[in-house]
């Protein structure tokens, strides 16, 4: 399944490593893509999609 999720508050290649191993530790084999200039996260992952906004929620940020 690909999501393509606004993050505003992110806002460094810091924040979309953190971003990136929040969404890997509920699915390892899942594709990350964080673009700090757009705040989008492109994701392509097997997990719901409220699990993945709730991961990123849990790592600090807020999804729009």
């Amino acid at each position: 399944m690909a999501l393509q999720l606004t993050v505003p508050n992110m806002a460094c290649s810091a924040c979309s490593d953190t971003i990136t191993k929040a969404i890997q530790a509920i699915d390892p084999a899942a594709t990350v893509q964080a673009d700090t200039k757009t705040k989008l996260v492109n994701i392509e992952t097997q997990a719901a999609e409220a699990t993945i906004k709730q991961a990123i929620t849990d790592a600090g940020y807020t999804v729009a």
